[in-house]
């Protein structure tokens, strides 16, 4: 989507030829209504935020989302219960609709009686919980998490709900008018017009979306080209526009271009994009032909009638977990194949380029390092190459401490040290949401749910600004997505030093802490507070 530049923001984007074209013809299609807000990005945070401002009155909203259709992309994502809570805060019906969508679908039967896809006989005995089993090389379970809403529920006072990507995002854009969701705007600048009192988006319909490199997994990105490659659509047939908004919430994620456009050709440049996080994933996802022999081994020694397990190499040394660099997912489908997701520690160089067979040879060697069993390394050979596939997890760090030094958060430029001070995640009338402000690797499934918090905290200081008429007064814009900043930072950056560490579970005292921050946090007081 965007690029922006400092205080003007008038900068254009000119990576492509596409582009710059679609740029210079926007003059022609430009509309003159002004929005209370845009939303960029028609995700599940973008569409939460958007559904929370309806809520509460402020209607003349306008959500815009770069892919031409919406598809079924993406992986299943956990929504934990601070996650949940503030979908709850934001429209009660968006939580419920979520809720039982999610119950309807993956999620092992609760106490609503609802039968779901992966019940079987054993899961609906009311004496079984379902769990997610972590265990040592040796078969040994080290740790188990309750997957069931109940005991989620029962331990935090809210539950946990499974969900595909795209479910999340369909059951909360049926929340919306149809006519406030626009696919195929892919945004390329982003202008201040203050003699308008507003901020002015240029967006293009294009059919040669780039490809995101920093998403989580490449087979939701192979569709997410608009249309095929070869298209013959010509440059001069694009659709281009222009939106104009009040406040834009950029909630285009990790590969923000409206992060890009507000850091490029400042002294934040380095922020513009994210960085490696120093782990990756190679995976493999469907493995049709195990022999018999293999099969029964990794269920007698790991899966145990599960279908999903952790095994990794980490150790227990009396009540703390020595957490080392591997572990594999290892899950077998409901039609009987196996499949399995390994995450590691590895130098980006040594993903970027590399074909598919030669990602079994790397993960083999890894593994083997590593002292993983034979079984395990022999179900990795077995891989077909054409559906290996690696990812490299990026981040965008939120830093506590001197990130928050910064006196004027619309102030691009302030004279500090671009070495230590990570920039704002606002700009005048811009403000950064999800993980276009504080993306991460996905191992404690907290990505959506801390946008879920932003998408509340956000909501809650907009509405307040739209109650006081503070539209035009930048000064209370300003101090309102600083109050924002002051409250996530510091949370965001705890939860992402977790995530780092790849768990917060290494002892019973840090699982006690990681609990009551972030499962167990008392949102009354939070929306009191602002």
């Amino acid at each position: 989507m965007p690029e922006t530049k400092s205080s003007p923001h008038t900068h254009t984007d000119t990576s492509t030829e596409a582009d710059t074209l679609a740029a210079s013809a926007i003059a022609s299609s430009t509309s003159q209504e002004i929005y209370d807000v845009v939303v960029v990005g028609a995700g599940p945070i973008g569409l939460a935020t958007a559904i929370g401002l309806r809520k509460r009155g402020i209607k003349n909203i306008l959500v815009i989302d770069q892919t031409r259709a919406f598809r079924q992309i993406g992986q299943t994502l956990d929504l934990l219960p601070n996650g949940l809570q503030s979908l709850k805060y934001l429209d009660p019906n968006a939580y419920e609709e979520v809720k039982q969508t999610g119950l309807g679908l993956l999620n092992p039967k609760q106490s609503n009686g609802q039968k779901t896809l992966e019940s079987t006989p054993e899961r609906q005995s009311p004496k079984i919980s379902p769990q997610w089993i972590y265990k040592n090389l040796q078969g040994q379970i080290i740790q188990s998490i309750p997957l069931s809403f109940d005991d989620w529920f029962k331990d935090y006072g809210e539950g946990r709900v499974s969900i595909p990507w795209y479910n999340l995002q369909t059951t909360l854009r049926q929340l919306l008018p149809e006519d406030r969701v626009k696919a195929n705007h892919r945004c390329i600048n982003v202008v201040n017009e203050p003699e308008k009192g507003c901020v002015r988006i240029d967006c293009v319909g294009d059919t040669q979306i780039e490809t995101n490199p920093y998403a989580y997994w490449t087979d939701g990105q192979k569709h997410n080209h608009t249309q095929p490659q070869d298209s013959d659509i010509s440059p001069q047939e694009l659709v281009t526009k222009s939106i104009r908004a009040k406040l834009i919430v950029a909630a285009d994620g990790i590969n923000s271009t409206v992060r890009r456009l507000l850091y490029t050709d400042t002294q934040y440049h380095d922020f513009a994009r994210p960085e490696y996080s120093g782990f990756a994933a190679i995976f493999c996802r469907e493995i049709t032909e195990v022999p018999k022999e293999l099969f029964t081994k990794l269920e007698e020694d790991f899966l145990q009638g599960s279908s999903l397990v952790t095994i990794t190499n980490d150790e227990i040394t009396g009540n703390s977990i020595c957490i080392n660099n591997i572990r594999i997912i290892l899950y077998s489908r409901p039609t009987g194949e196996l499949g399995y997701i390994i995450h590691l520690a590895l130098p980006l160089d040594s993903l970027q380029g590399k074909s598919e067979s030669s990602l079994i040879d790397l993960a083999l060697q890894e593994l083997e390092k590593a002292g993983f069993p034979d079984p395990l390394k022999q179900l990795v050979r077995l891989s077909p190459p054409a559906k290996m596939q690696q990812r490299p997890y990026y981040i965008h760090h939120a830093t506590t401490s001197d990130s928050l030094q910064v006196s004027n958060p619309t102030d691009l430029n302030t004279k500090a040290n671009p070495a230590k001070i990570s920039p704002a995640w606002s700009v005048g009338r811009i403000v950064l949401v999800g993980d276009a402000a504080h993306g991460m690797p996905p191992f404690l499934a907290q990505g959506a749910n801390q946008g879920f918090e932003d998408a509340l905290i956000v909501t809650t200081l907009i509405t307040k600004i739209a109650e006081d008429n503070n539209w035009d007064n930048l000064q209370a814009i300003a101090k309102a997505f600083e109050k924002y900043e002051h409250l996530r930072r510091p949370l965001m950056a705890y939860v992402q030093e977790a995530t780092l560490k790849r768990s917060p579970h290494s002892s019973d005292t840090e699982l006690q802490e990681f609990s009551q921050q972030v499962y167990r946090r008392n949102f009354d007081q939070i929306i009191e507070a602002l």
